[in-house]
């Protein structure tokens, strides 16, 4: 965009040479301060302005570039177009002159944003006991860089709880609800003995609190809460009506079905608040792959979705970072870098006994 005024008189430069004396195109720098001004400052769009009137000046009547007499120079339809484009430049400037400021305050609200994202998702650590732990992010709100999925993993006594979570709607209070909601699981993860008992209290906090805010009772959130204990090869899971998780085992990947999906959270007053924990083997070197709908509901442009399982088998002999690492740039190869929804994943691997605490 910053070489675009250039572009443009170049282009007015070549068309010159090539059409007739009566048909003079030095009217078309008029437009040039407003060119100026998607890319330049105030000042260069004054400068640039001048100039404007000066070559249309040039190209108007000079004999040895334009091919017609000084006396056209002051010639009435060249003196409206130096009039007219003095007028579009002190347009082009005010437009200038706003557009900094609107970038000034966008780069503010990038920086708010960004810190509020890492306050509502900080970063998860890398090794929690038996398992490596490596995340994605991505917000199809560009400007905010912010939205309503979540993840956490904490190492408890009980082993390592993870969580990813999905709110159903956009703004602020999406955002609001996936905060209470990390909030009550990080005190939650610690506090009870099992899943079903993680997940009723996130369902009273959240009940909670869309009793207090106008509107959130109508959202609920979609939600996957798993645990890696230290002492078994397995993985127990709970699925509250979220997209089910991936099981990487060797080369073969497989979806985690529940066989008895609990409710969405918020929704337990509704249609009853039984948890139900699906039991799956999870062995060493086997890799859990945790994501919300973001993913699979991303689509190309004839409007398929995303093959996320036929996609990761490719991948399945990745260690955690580079498997997200390749889910993130097939994605945005995938949809053509035009993600409609908020995009999250997990990936959590299990490491031998001997590797436990390195």
């Amino acid at each position: 965009m910053r070489w675009l005024p250039a572009i443009y008189v170049a282009a007015i430069l070549v068309l010159e040479p090539i059409t007739p004396v009566q048909w003079p195109v030095s009217f078309l720098l008029i437009a040039l301060p407003v060119a100026a001004a998607y890319a330049h400052g105030p000042a260069s769009v004054a400068a640039i302005t001048v100039f404007a009137v000066i070559f249309e000046g040039v190209l108007a009547g000079t004999p040895c570039c334009a091919g017609r007499s000084v006396g056209y120079l002051w010639e009435r339809h060249y003196v409206a177009t130096y009039i007219s484009t003095a007028m579009v430049g002190v347009l082009g400037t005010i437009l200038a002159t706003h557009r900094r400021r609107r970038e000034r305050t966008l780069a503010t609200v990038r920086s708010v944003a960004e810190t509020a994202q890492r306050v509502l998702l900080r970063p998860v650590p890398h090794h929690l006991g038996h398992v490596i732990i490596e995340t994605l992010y991505l917000s199809a709100a560009a400007e905010a860089r912010i939205g309503g999925d979540l993840y956490e993993a904490l190492s408890t006594a009980r082993g390592v709880r993870l969580l990813i979570g999905d709110v159903r709607g956009k703004g602020l209070l999406a955002v609001e609800s996936a905060a209470a909601m990390l909030s009550a699981f990080r005190e939650a993860a610690f506090d009870e003995p099992d899943l079903p008992g993680v997940a009723r209290r996130l369902e009273t906090s959240m009940s909670r609190r869309a009793a207090q805010l106008p509107g959130s009772d109508e959202r609920f959130i979609t939600a996957v809460l798993a645990e890696i204990p230290d002492d078994e090869p397995v993985v127990r899971i709970v699925n509250c009506g979220h997209p089910p998780p991936l099981l990487i085992h060797r080369d073969q990947v497989s979806e985690l079905v529940p066989t008895d999906p609990s409710p969405p959270l918020n929704l337990g007053m509704l249609v009853g608040n039984d948890y139900h924990v699906d039991i799956k083997p999870f062995r060493v070197g086997d890799q859990l792959l945790l994501y919300t709908d973001g993913v699979t509901e991303t689509r190309d442009r004839t409007g398929a979705f995303y093959p996320l399982t036929q996609r990761i088998r490719t991948w399945a002999g990745l260690p955690p970072r580079e498997l997200l690492d390749s889910l993130h740039r097939d994605l945005l190869a995938y949809s053509n870098a035009t993600l409609d929804d908020d995009t999250a994943a997990l990936a959590a691997y299990r490491l031998p006994d001997e590797d436990h605490g390195t």
